[in-house]
């Protein structure tokens, strides 16, 4: 049986304790699980149990005396393979440790579900690549942003993807939206990611541990994205996001002006149509990424444009803000406005909506490989 546990440890001692076998990896007792190798190590996800399975390592291996039942993640930034760990002596797996197990993931799902949890049929990459924070700084009140310089030279995304976000210590994986270019990784191997405050522990963690030169690991996932070729046939865009389901949005106009940018300097790449962002927050403090945005609008005034929204101001609006902000919500008659046979819609925010706009649009007869949506909770 499968089952999936949550608990980490680290260890990089004994790499020589594992050896690839077809998709998974195995050591001397038996089939351990499921992995994603990177140069850094190797994610184990899951791990095949059997009562009469004996899981053992070196003692001597041991970076986590006291550990047990464990699924290992290497040591993230330094190691290179990991080992499962127990205590001193060699875990027998009995049935009635099976049955607690059970149980532990029948209770698991009944709560809320984490990232993991919900993105589980989500197509990955394989690369698990260690990064480095190289920037830390504030996009508004309750938001932070980083910047990572990412070690493996293949890693890479689509502008729209998302990365799970492993934090030696944490349990808990994080599932950040990257907001920045692909372009940028390209450039500098760097990728930015904006990450609201709330009680989620990776969440916590970027918001009142993470400093210069913190090291995480990433893996890129997600079917969200904007990735044309050269040969594809130009589409407008239209970029519905709702508080922080800016960052994939943003991500995607970033690619757009780069195209753009290619196609005037090169003759040649593909041939970019225009794209509008609407984006609605609850007041322009949390307008994320202000700035960048206008910069866009005003380098290809006749290919970017904006609506701004915000639905709870209670302060002026500064005069460089005003020409581009409504206040209200975003409406379905703004929406149908730019309904067209070449146009391709995005929207990212709150589920409800989502939820309400990808119906308005298919209500609007937009065809639905037109509509591409990703919520976050």
């Amino acid at each position: 049986m499968w089952v999936s546990l949550t608990r980490l440890c680290v260890t990089s001692r004994t790499p020589e304790a594992f050896r690839r076998q077809g998709g998974a990896w195995r050591c001397s007792s038996g089939w351990v699980g499921e992995a994603a190798e990177s140069s850094s190590g190797v994610l184990i996800h899951r791990v095949t149990l059997s009562c009469e399975q004996r899981v053992a390592c070196d003692p001597a291996a041991l970076d986590c005396p006291g550990s047990t039942m464990v699924v290992v993640i290497p040591r993230l930034l330094r190691g290179s393979v990991g080992a499962i760990c127990t205590q001193a002596a060699p875990l027998r797996l009995t049935p009635s440790a099976l049955r607690h197990l059970t149980r532990s993931s029948v209770m698991k799902s009944k709560r809320r579900p984490d990232h993991l949890e919900r993105t589980a049929d989500v197509v990955r990459q394989e690369v698990v690549s260690a990064a480095k924070v190289c920037g830390v700084a504030s996009e508004s009140p309750s938001v932070k942003r980083l910047r990572l310089l990412v070690a493996d030279k293949d890693f890479s995304f689509k502008a729209g993807q998302w990365v799970d976000f492993f934090i030696p210590g944490v349990s808990v994986v994080g599932g950040f939206s990257i907001c920045s270019s692909p372009r940028l990784l390209e450039q500098e191997r760097m990728i930015e990611l904006a990450v609201k405050h709330t009680n989620h522990p990776p969440s916590l963690w970027i918001h009142n541990q993470c400093t210069l030169d913190s090291e995480v690991a990433l893996r890129v996932g997600g079917q969200f994205f904007f990735d044309p070729q050269p040969s594809d046939a130009s589409r407008n865009l239209v970029l519905i996001a709702g508080g922080v389901g800016i960052n994939p949005l943003l991500s995607i106009l970033r690619h757009a002006a780069d195209l753009h940018r290619e196609r005037a300097s090169k003759g040649q790449g593909y041939e970019m149509g225009t794209v509008r962002l609407l984006y609605s927050a609850k007041d322009t403090s949390e307008l994320l990424f202000k700035k960048n945005i206008l910069d866009l609008v005003n380098e290809f005034p006749e290919k970017i444009a904006c609506s701004l929204h915000v639905t709870k101001q209670t302060t002026q609006i500064s005069a460089d803000l005003r020409p581009y902000i409504t206040e209200g919500r975003i409406t379905e008659k703004e929406i149908r406005d730019y309904i067209s046979k070449e146009t391709l819609f995005y929207i990212c925010g709150p589920p409800p909506m989502t939820d309400f706009f990808s119906k308005e649009l298919e209500s609007s007869r937009v065809p639905r490989e037109h509509i591409c949506f990703e919520k976050w909770w």
